[in-house]
């Protein structure tokens, strides 16, 4: 039930038709930087998650702290 190698071809040469070869260009240009800009910033917040953590701070540890001060 997959899609054969020739269906795949057919497909292929229709979307360049109705495209064109520069504007598939741009938004393979723009699809890349989506996807770059996407892993950058969960690489961050993956980092910054591990920084807090190796120093102790967390979210829930600040509000737990501020709750126990205003008691």
């Amino acid at each position: 039930m997959g899609i054969s190698v020739t269906q795949l071809l057919i497909v292929l040469v229709i979307v360049l038709l109705l495209f064109g070869t520069k504007r598939l260009k741009n938004l393979g240009s723009d699809l890349g930087g989506a996807i770059k800009g996407f892993k950058k910033a969960v690489k961050d917040g993956s980092e910054n998650d591990t920084n807090l953590q190796e120093n102790g701070q967390t979210l829930e540890g600040e509000v737990n702290k501020k709750d126990h001060e205003n008691v």
